[in-house]
């Protein structure tokens, strides 16, 4: 069960995050290291006002923070939000069996 601070919007705005391949990339990016956005556009050969949607996407999910230095913003992994994530995909490891069905009540009448 999630906790009282887990909502499941926000179980959902991460995964809804994750979907997108170069999302992905750029949190496997982020994971040896922050980075400006202009190196992160680099890396993936894209236009910063396309990664721009993909980086707003990431933070509102919480998966991402930035900070500003001058004129640069530079990203980094939220690693709290990833492991809320773990942790909920970790409630379904411990599941050994899915029990069957009852017979539904609506049947017998």
């Amino acid at each position: 069960m999630l906790s009282s601070r887990v909502t499941p919007e926000a179980i959902a705005a991460g995964f809804h995050a994750l979907s997108e391949p170069l999302r992905i990339k750029v949190i496997e990016l982020l994971q040896e290291r922050e980075l400006c956005v202009c190196e992160l556009c680099n890396s993936l050969g894209i236009s910063q006002s396309k990664l721009s949607f993909h980086l707003k996407t990431l933070k509102e999910a919480g998966l991402v923070s930035s900070r500003q230095e001058g004129r640069w913003i530079y990203y980094s992994l939220n690693l709290p939000q990833f492991l809320v994530l773990e942790k909920y995909l970790g409630q379904f490891s411990r599941l050994s069996q899915i029990l069957p069905a009852r017979p539904c009540l609506e049947a017998n009448n």
